[in-house]
């Protein structure tokens, strides 16, 4: 019997102690000699620089262990804003989660995030309560937090215990036992506790949540709920069948609490996600896998994070194809592969995320939503990602420029292969010989110029961001005719655009254009047309919520796709003038917490930079505010408010919407 697979994330705020907890499971695993410290900048899942200077987690890390005779892989995600489309793509590649809350801070803004992509993404998910080393943190209160605001029963598994003020164990709940640390500061089962006819407050406490267990499992077991209606003594076995069913629940959630610092409550974590994650799923018969992320190693080029969708030998593998196990930034080849396992992958062609390769090598196309008047019957392959790119909006724009000439296709491809590893960074390049980067944040900014540098060698100048507006055509136009003719080949389009509610975008297309276009043209026209409202009419930022109606198009036979592109692009120049555009600016939420002696410096701040405060709160040592700020006011922001609380703020931000320019 093959050992099973489990493919498991770690989501969390900033600064909630996920990489440590990462660092202290890969300790236990026996996977590190000792656990890394993130602040040290030592931590083994952050191995790229801007991760080690910021402390901070950047790219999902990749790691593998092996606990109760199962195989894991271990995706550690970044906590930062900006970076949330690692956390989407890793999601798409496991089966089960932990989800860190931090028993200083409670359930933040982040942490509500990666919850709800969890749950959008049918990922189970486990909570582990952090940072218990302190005393002064309530895991009763943190607890009814994870209640009150995810919407979840928390189902505690283990409790911490002090003695002197200090954590010097945790108790499990299914196991009846007591961690302690051995000399080595591993974990390891007090097989002195308790001593004969020993009770304490540790014992009645255990006895208390064992109970609070049973109560919760009855619900999903029938003969755990006859074994407590009788009341008769539910053994763990039993339990622990109750409490699988009861993880499959959307209403509860089994909850571990610790330490990752101090390395206590690390052990039953991971035991339970041996217990209580479901099992890899089935894949299609004839696919070898499907590309999850992409990565860049200076002097080795690009790999991709894959994950096997069949059990094949080295000698069967795809001819130009190679797997390794990827450790951070180590590479380790293998010589098979497993269904459900995670690889780093060398292949003869450039891969895209999310994109299937098949047993022959093959690989399919990527589309991240049907062309107009198009059905899936009529492609080759239907589409088998749906893109992460679509889900974030850019809020920046900076121009970035080569020092010298002879760079420029070199700093191009870099750019470009920058954004197939980044779903949610884009790339616009200039007709006058220069780019526009289109980032989610100033840090998403900063680590994209300083890897194009570092990991492709490429020096350019960079501008100073921008905010990145929205257009929006303010009435219909047109229809206007453009013409575009080179050598025998001749291309004519008939275009009227009309404004739509919302930011999406719509494309209508003559019912002869339909019946009598290959569907090459079709979906050639539609990209050029889509591509054109990237650029938008005033340079400010992307045209939204317009319908373009295509009432005519004609083309000669061998027309390329550089001349689609180009008929279209130029028609929409004709049809849509500055005058008939109007100019929103992005808005952001504020959520900010800071010792209540700063509370006055820091919303004077806030509304210094005509922001509007929204929500006060507070327990009279921290204060908590939510606020609502242009993007363009609060450039720099971390620097200022970490100046005028002396370091002590925490905050995060996120896109709430878009406003007439002038008018907030």
């Amino acid at each position: 019997m093959q050992q099973p697979i489990r493919n498991i994330a770690i989501l969390a705020h900033v600064d909630a102690g996920k990489t440590t907890l990462s660092e202290r499971i890969l300790f236990a695993a026996g996977e590190v000699r000792r656990p890394g410290k993130v602040e040290e900048g030592l931590a083994t899942m952050d191995y790229l620089p801007e991760e080690k200077d910021r402390g901070i987690t950047i790219e999902s890390g990749v790691a593998h262990f092996e606990w109760k005779n199962t195989w894991f892989n271990f995706i550690d995600t970044p906590g930062h804003v900006d970076f949330g489309a690692e956390v989407d793509t890793a999601l798409t590649a496991v089966e089960g989660a932990v989800l860190v809350v931090s028993a200083a801070s409670g359930v933040e803004t982040q942490t509500v995030a990666a919850f709800r992509k969890l749950r959008e993404s049918g990922v189970r998910t486990i909570l582990f309560v952090n940072k218990l080393d302190n005393p002064d943190y309530s895991l009763d209160e943190t607890l009814i937090n994870v209640e009150e605001v995810l919407g979840v029963r928390p189902v505690l598994m283990t409790l911490p215990e002090y003695k002197g003020g200090k954590l010097v164990g945790v108790l499990d709940v299914l196991s009846k036992s007591r961690l302690v640390h051995s000399e080595s500061g591993e974990e390891v089962v007090d097989e002195s506790w308790p001593q004969d006819g020993e009770v304490s407050a540790s014992t009645e406490k255990l006895k208390k949540y064992y109970a609070e267990a049973v109560e919760f499992a009855s619900n999903f077991d029938d003969e755990v709920l006859k074994l407590a209606l009788d009341g008769k003594p539910v053994p763990p076995k039993i339990l622990l069948r109750g409490l699988k069913e009861l993880a499959k629940s959307g209403d509860y959630a089994l909850c571990y609490a610790g330490s990752a610092m101090e390395g206590f409550g690390v052990r039953s974590l991971t035991t339970a996600l041996s217990f209580f994650l479901p099992d890899v799923p089935e894949f299609g018969a004839n696919e070898l896998g499907q590309v999850i992320r992409l990565r860049h190693f200076k002097g080795v080029g690009e790999i991709s994070l894959f994950r096997s969708h069949t059990d094949m030998e080295r000698k069967e593998w795809p001819a130009g194809f190679e797997f390794s196990r990827l450790k951070a930034n180590l590479l380790q080849p293998v010589d098979e592969i497993r269904s459900g396992d995670i690889y780093a992958m060398r292949s003869p062609f450039e891969t895209e995320l999310g994109q299937i390769i098949y047993l022959d090598g093959q690989r399919c196309a990527i589309l991240s939503e049907m062309p107009q008047g198009m059905e899936s019957k009529d492609l080759d392959q239907p589409p088998t990602h749906s893109s992460i790119r679509d889900k974030y909006q850019p809020l920046l724009q900076t121009r970035v420029e080569c020092l010298g000439s002879e760079d420029y296709h070199h700093v191009e491809k870099s750019l470009n292969t920058l954004c197939r590893m980044d779903p949610s960074f884009r790339v616009q390049k200039d007709e006058g010989g220069f780019w526009y980067l289109h980032t989610v944040g100033e840090v998403q900014l900063d680590v994209l110029l300083s890897r194009l540098k570092r990991e492709f060698g490429c020096e350019v100048r960079a501008g100073s961001p921008e905010v990145r507006w929205q257009e929006r055509l303010c009435r219909p136009v047109g229809p206007v005719e453009n013409t575009f003719q080179l050598g025998p080949h001749k291309i004519s389009i008939k275009l009227s655009a009309t404004p739509l509610d919302g930011d999406a975008h719509d494309i209508r297309l003559s019912a002869e254009f339909l019946e009598t276009a290959p569907r090459e043209i079709l979906a050639g026209v539609r990209s050029a047309l889509l591509e054109s409202t990237e650029i938008g009419v005033l340079g400010k930022g992307p045209l939204v919520g317009v319908c373009f109606e295509v009432h005519e198009f004609t083309w000669t036979e061998g027309a390329l796709p550089p001349m689609i592109k180009k008929a279209c692009a130029d028609a929409v120049v004709k049809l849509i003038k500055p005058a008939d555009v109007g100019l929103y600016e992005p808005v952001m939420e504020l959520s900010l917490e800071c010792p209540v002696n700063f509370a006055g410096l820091v919303t004077g701040d806030i509304q210094s930079r005509d922001g509007k405060v929204k929500e006060i709160g507070g327990d009279g040592k921290t204060h908590f505010l939510k606020a609502e700020v242009p993007l363009r006011k609060i450039f720099g922001y971390a620097t200022g408010v970490r100046s005028i609380s002396k370091g002590t703020a925490l905050y995060s931000m996120k896109l709430l919407g878009y406003r007439p320019a002038g008018n907030l």
